[in-house]
């Protein structure tokens, strides 16, 4: 049987059960012309190759275990310390440039990538340096197709234009370098998954942090705070997601407090019916989840591009329905990429939405779906059943023993 979904409402409104009024918010022009439209990954962890990948505003990839899905959210990370200046010790504190070369330094030389936008391209490879603490550094750097000097990022992290700053050649490309730097440092990538009661989201944070939700949504007071008082519609948006997941839930209470000369604030919140304030352990993982992947979500200034790996943990089937709904809304706005293993969650987004990671011959392997590929299994089953049954491969392997 084809699993019932929350579809979206042909209005103007974007409604989930009935309940949630979301405005069909349209896409800032300028942000979404700095969406990714395709890239190129060569000899980074387990992706042997991958070639002038198309991505679109919603990507949704699945995968089974150790298929790669996690290496290739590990290369947006890598690109966005690269434009943070940070590579070098990024790479070595996760083990060093050998562990980030597919199959090693015996098999793999460089890293090569390449990252295209609409108006510019951005490529680059990584090598090691001979050191005596095995350091590596950008090389080969091209920006829009005009090659540049190598940008040495061992030793203090520091970029370096070594050409005449008066060169127009270099001016323009520091111009092309600057927006697309800009730009990849936009990007956020969401890990809510620590939710134990020593994790920053369950504490108090100072309520000066409240630039940019963190990955981890440390901060999510502090930012939830400054959407009350800058955003109230997308707060008040952020509140009804909240209570079609938690039916209890009323509203947050973000109270300041002070600690000397600092001020504070925590997720404290209050139940229907009570003005008991109410504290962050008070709430299950899956709820404290939610909220971080709402406010995410919702956010009225998003970033150029959100990534969220299995944002499904922890939450009951509604719930991911919900959280589909919202994934879709904020792909209207600016791009988004999701790495999930579950099957309900893949019931709410359509086939082309799917890229497919599977491991072939030891090394990982993207395909984006085609609806018509599947259109007559579509008639009676859902996506999620799909992949449940196979029929879209990327699920576990499992060997058959004679």
């Amino acid at each position: 049987m084809k699993t019932n979904i929350v579809q979206w409402e042909k209005s103007d409104t974007l409604h989930f059960c009935g309940l949630l009024k979301l405005p069909m918010r349209q896409h800032k022009h300028d942000r979404m012309m700095n969406i990714l439209s395709n890239l190129t990954v060569r000899g980074f962890k387990s992706i042997r190759e991958l070639v002038d990948f198309e991505l679109t505003s919603l990507n949704v990839f699945i995968g089974a275990n150790g298929s790669g899905k996690s290496n290739l959210i590990s290369f947006f990370k890598l690109v966005q310390k690269i434009a943070e200046n940070k590579a070098n010790s990024y790479i070595q504190q996760h083990g060093g440039i050998n562990d980030f070369l597919f199959n090693g330094r015996k098999v793999t030389e460089r890293i090569i990538f390449r990252i295209g936008f609409q108006n510019h391209q951005y490529g680059f490879s990584i090598i090691e340096v001979p050191s005596p603490d095995i350091s590596c550094r950008v090389d080969e750097e091209e920006i829009a197709g005009d090659q540049i000097l190598p940008v040495i990022v061992y030793g203090n992290d520091q970029l370096n234009f070594a050409r005449n700053p008066e060169d127009q050649a270099v001016t323009l490309a520091k111009d092309a370098f600057d927006y697309i730097y800009k730009n990849i440092q936009s990007w956020q990538i969401y890990h809510f998954n620590d939710t134990n009661k020593t994790a920053g989201i369950r504490n108090l944070e100072i309520i000066q942090d409240d630039s940019r939700l963190c990955s981890d949504a440390a901060n999510l007071a502090p930012f939830l705070l400054k959407l009350k008082n800058e955003w109230s519609d997308e707060y008040q948006q952020i509140v009804n997601a909240v209570r079609l997941v938690i039916p209890y839930f009323s509203d947050f209470n973000l109270e300041v407090r002070k600690f000397g000369d600092a001020e504070k604030i925590n997720l404290s919140w209050f139940q229907k019916d009570s003005d008991y304030p109410f504290q962050p352990y008070h709430l299950s993982d899956g709820s404290i989840r939610f909220i971080a992947l709402a406010t995410a979500l919702l956010q009225p200034e998003p970033p150029s591009l959100i990534i969220i790996d299995e944002p499904e943990l922890g939450l009951h089937p509604e719930a991911i329905h919900i959280l589909a709904e919202l994934i879709k809304d904020a792909a209207r706005r600016t791009q988004v990429i999701v790495a999930t293993q579950s099957p309900t969650l893949l019931d709410n987004f359509a086939v082309e939405d799917i890229v497919v990671v599977n491991r072939e011959n030891g090394a990982s392997t993207f395909r984006r779906l085609n609806e018509k590929d599947f259109k007559v299994w579509l008639e009676d089953y859902s996506v999620g059943e799909l992949w449940t049954k196979n029929v879209i491969t990327g699920g576990p392997f499992f060997e058959q023993r004679h």
